[in-house]
């Protein structure tokens, strides 16, 4: 797995938790920032999983 895929999975579950514990504190909209951040880091470790696997 690339170097960036493995920093991008990284913040992905960081964010995951931060939004967890957003949500039980009741901080709705927050919680909602860190979700969308995880899923924009999710797309991104996809991406360069992909990137990585046909060498571009």
């Amino acid at each position: 797995m690339p170097r960036l895929a493995v920093y991008a999975l990284v913040v992905c579950l960081l964010a995951v938790a931060a939004a967890v514990v957003s949500f039980a504190e009741g901080s709705v909209l927050i919680g909602v920032v860190w979700i969308l951040l995880a899923g924009l880091s999710s797309n991104m470790t996809w991406y360069y999983v992909r990137r990585g696997r046909t060498g571009n």
